[in-house]
């Protein structure tokens, strides 16, 4: 295969490293909502739900991820 074809082959999915990342959102949410800084959180129609406070919020999951990630980190200082 030439270097053309492979510009041609559109990114699969790595079905092991979506796991991998679904569960540590998971790790991060439920950690979150432990600590009380979320109340709730979870997949919806492909977006990632972040409930606070009576609102919610629908991020990407990889902006879940990073916001969970700095809310726990700001948290545990």
């Amino acid at each position: 295969m030439d270097d053309n074809n492979k510009e041609r082959i559109p990114r699969q999915p790595i079905p092991g490293r979506e796991m991998l990342f679904a569960n540590e959102l998971r790790q991060l949410g439920n950690q979150a909502v432990k600590m009380g800084l979320i109340s709730g959180h979870g997949y919806h129609q492909g977006k990632y739900e972040i409930l606070f406070n009576g609102q919610l919020f629908l991020l990407t999951p990889e902006e879940a991820h990073s916001y969970l990630k700095n809310l726990l980190k700001q948290h545990q200082r």
